[in-house]
């Protein structure tokens, strides 16, 4: 299975849980970039955060 990745508008390439922050407070996760807080999209989220550095 392919691994995904998600590259912010401020550069960040996301491809780890670590690289995500959950919005605290939101009955649905709501993720988003833990460098700048940019929101990121539900789907790509979900795949992201099931990722491991190995």
């Amino acid at each position: 299975m392919a691994r995904a990745s998600y590259t912010c508008p401020c550069g960040a390439v996301l491809r780890y849980k670590q690289d995500l922050e959950k919005e605290p407070g939101t009955t649905v996760p709501s993720w988003k970039c833990k460098d700048c807080g940019t929101p990121v999209p539900g789907t790509v989220a979900e795949k992201i955060k099931h990722q491991h550095p190995s």
